[in-house]
């Protein structure tokens, strides 16, 4: 499984004035809602139903919200980077400035853990994260978040 078949271009976006977990949480689910096809209230539903069993900050300043969704026909991604980072109750307490969220169809079991471990090994790698926090724009961070999986599939 490739992000960049997960993530297309328009779904990455640089968030400003943003002061809350619940605003980046609007903002990428409108975002993966046009790239579904659905309606953005369904998306923010599922990622709240999912983020209420517990915060999806991992640390770092990263969080991967995701959840599932009946009716969508694949895992679908939305990328948000914040220029100035957000309480997002973190597993370290520090505040996050970097998202992916995922979406998957309901029943997707083995696509969706597929995609929130790909995503989170990309995360994991300093310079990729040092990259993706130099810049504020939209298209170089797809690039940055893309070749990162081929690269890893090289390796």
């Amino acid at each position: 499984m490739e992000l960049a078949d997960l993530l297309a271009e328009e779904s990455v976006i640089v968030c400003t004035g943003l002061r809350s977990k619940n605003d980046i949480l609007e903002q990428l689910a409108a975002v993966a809602a046009r790239a579904a096809g659905v309606a953005p209230d369904g998306v923010y539903r599922a990622i709240s139903e999912r983020e209420s069993l517990g915060s999806t900050g991992l640390g770092n300043g990263i969080a991967i919200p995701h959840g599932k969704l009946a009716g969508i026909p694949r895992v679908i991604a939305a990328f948000g980077r914040l220029e100035q980072p957000i309480e997002f109750d973190a597993l370290d307490d520090q505040p996050v400035d970097l998202l992916m969220l995922l979406l998957a169809p309901t029943g997707a079991g083995a696509d969706h853990l597929k995609a929130l471990a790909r995503v989170a090994r990309i995360l994991r790698t300093d310079a990729v994260v040092s990259e993706l926090r130099d810049t504020l724009d939209p298209a170089r961070l797809h690039a940055i978040l893309t070749r990162q999986v081929e690269a890893t599939q090289a390796a």
